[in-house]
């Protein structure tokens, strides 16, 4: 019960890492907000989870949707000990020449303006209690290129270097700041944010097995789990941490890759 009695706001909390997110914070004790704009996917999550779980319909990239979030988890338990932005799309793709403004647009409103404003209403909050945890949802694909679509890519990238930015700030009223960087995960963010069936789940393991040195698939309970952490007492002493969560994705090359590479060297070589 690492969160018992605590109050928890899951941002984009309907499916994926927020929903895995929930259902850990609801086993570990907090009362939690689900937000999500998916709405019949975030009553049945919150009907599961019992009479300590609600959900509200909020668009992150909304601020008066965001501000409500936090005024309700306030006027209904008193308080607010964590928030995990964790509301995201995969965004607009393409070559950078193809790349439309609007796209551009609505995917930084989601990746990066959702998360200031989860920051920018949670903290008067935290700031007055002088404690609470902010965890936001950044990716390994904001620490090293290659891994997702360009404006992606920046939005997390921005989102690390403003959870650094705010722990200066909100650090100073106890209140701690840090991001998770998920790697390659097996979630809806795939899909376009439709469902995954269990039989499609099964069949993309390999290939997410095959992504990082650790040979096996990343899933949204491994995300939950350092979210926790974040989220708990266990982390008091850490703020403005960027915690990577990739399965050594982004340490580099496998060493398989590497020795096939200079095999490869060495037979051309010759």
């Amino acid at each position: 019960m690492k969160l018992n009695g605590k109050v928890a706001i899951v941002t984009g909390g309907a499916s994926g890492i927020g929903k895995a997110t929930a259902r850990l914070f609801a086993k570990e004790g907090a009362r939690i907000i689900i937000s999500d704009i998916q709405d019949d996917k975030g009553r049945q999550l919150a009907d599961e989870l019992g009479s300590t779980t609600m959900f509200l319909h909020a668009d992150v990239s909304q601020e008066a949707d965001v501000q409500s979030t936090v005024r309700t988890a306030v006027e209904k338990y008193g308080r607010l000990d964590c928030i995990f932005n964790n509301a995201g799309t995969g965004g607009v793709q393409g070559p950078i020449e193809s790349i439309p403004v609007e796209g551009f647009d609505k995917t930084i409103g989601i990746l990066l303006r959702g998360v200031f404003l989860g920051m920018k209403h949670a903290a008067p909050i935290m700031k007055k209690q002088g404690s609470g945890s902010i965890v936001n949802n950044a990716s390994a694909a904001g620490l090293a290129t290659g891994g997702a679509p360009h404006i992606y890519s920046a939005a997390k990238a921005a989102v690390i270097h403003l959870t650094r930015s705010v722990a200066t700030e909100l650090g100073e009223s106890g209140v701690r700041v840090n991001c998770i960087c998920p790697g390659g995960i097996i979630t809806p963010i795939w899909t376009r944010g439709e469902d995954m069936s269990d039989v499609m789940i099964e069949r993309l393991k390999p290939t997410f097995a095959r992504l990082q040195p650790l040979r096996r698939p990343g899933l949204p309970e491994d995300i939950a789990k350092a979210v926790l952490w974040l989220a708990s007492d266990d982390s008091a002493f850490v703020n403005g941490h960027a915690l990577v969560v990739d399965g050594g994705w982004g340490v580099g090359r496998t060493w398989s890759g590497f020795q096939d590479t200079l095999k490869r060297l060495q037979s051309a070589i010759q």
